[in-house]
């Protein structure tokens, strides 16, 4: 037995660091290769799309009224700006 898998890192007999950077690469292809009908399917990207255009407009909205807020208590305590 040439190569082995120990606590998920491939090692060699011989200490090579060879097997573990090829298993990584694998690793990191085969992940890619199961994103890619994700990826490329475009009602899945629009709906994404239209789901982060929404929470956008909820921060934003959320921002303006602590605006309003910290405007408002510093205008009742008499502090200005």
């Amino acid at each position: 037995m040439d190569k082995f898998c120990y606590l998920g890192d491939m090692l060699s007999v011989d200490g090579d660091a060879g097997a573990a950077a090829e298993a990584r690469i694998q690793t990191g292809w085969n992940k890619f290769r199961q994103l890619v009908p994700m990826l490329t399917n475009q009602d899945y990207i629009i709906d994404k799309c239209k789901k982060l255009n929404s929470l956008k407009h909820r921060v934003r909205s959320q921002i303006t009224r602590l605006k309003l807020q910290k405007s408002f208590c510093d205008l009742e305590h008499g502090v200005l700006l």
